[in-house]
Order: structure tokens, then sequence, then C-alpha cells
């Protein structure tokens, strides 16, 4: 195997382990979402009246739980979906990240200019209040 290969093969590796953080995180979102809807929807229908309190420990957390991952192994396997995915992150992967002296540069820069916007409109506002104050008094 050649340098160049190996390169590419821990390339690839290091994107992987992105893609498969990827999917595990979605799939705590989808599965807290569906807890949730669960809930909602238990409470909604008034079920606590037909049967017990409602599950919440139990049944809603299960039935969220085996959705989410029903549906991040149906996305995973999903040609479209996969593709999709790995375009993502190896786009990812090409992001340059600012340094922290950039970062607090740019800050600063945001900082200046929304204090200078902020007196702008602030002397627009007093000069029309003054102009309609003298207008209808």
């Amino acid at each position: 195997m050649s340098a160049k290969q190996e390169r590419v093969g821990a390339a690839t590796l290091g994107l992987t382990k992105w893609l498969h953080a990827m999917f595990y995180a979605g799939t705590l979102v989808v599965g807290w979402l569906f807890v949730k809807i669960i809930e909602t929807t238990w409470t909604a229908l008034n079920l606590t009246f037909v049967w017990a309190p409602p599950p919440k420990t139990w049944v809603a957390i299960t039935a969220g739980s085996v959705g989410a991952i029903a549906l991040a192994l149906y996305l995973w396997r999903h040609p479209k979906v996969s593709r999709l995915s790995v375009e993502i992150v190896t786009e990812l992967s090409k992001v340059t990240w600012p340094t922290r002296k950039e970062l607090s540069a740019s800050t600063v820069v945001v900082i200046v200019l929304s204090v200078i916007a902020a007196t702008i409109l602030w002397l627009f506002d007093f000069f029309w209040a003054w102009t309609t104050d003298l207008i209808y008094l």
C-alpha cells in the first residue's frame, strides 16, 4: 500500500467517524422528539382516564427510542441519504475555522459597527421626533 493510499484511508476513517457521530446525534434528537410527541398526544387525547396515568417513563421512552433507531437505520441504508451524508461530511472537512485572533478582531468589528448603527438610528429618531414636535405643536 502506498503512502497516498494510507493517507486517503486515514482521511476516510476520520470522515466515517464524523458520519457516525452525525447519525448518532440525529437519532438522539429524533428520539427525544418522538418521546415528546407521544407524551403530548397521550395527554391531549386524555388517555389517562381510559388507562392508568401516562406511563412516560417506559412506554414513551421505549416507543420513541425504537422509532428513532428504526428511522436512523432506514436512513443509514438509504442510498440517497447515505451519499448526501458523505458529501456533507466531506464538505465540512474542507472548512477552515478562524483563529482566536481573527475571531477576536471580527467580534470587535461587529460590536463597533453595531454601536455606530445604533447611534445613527438614535440620531435619526431624535431628529424626526424633534421635527414632528415642531409640526404638531
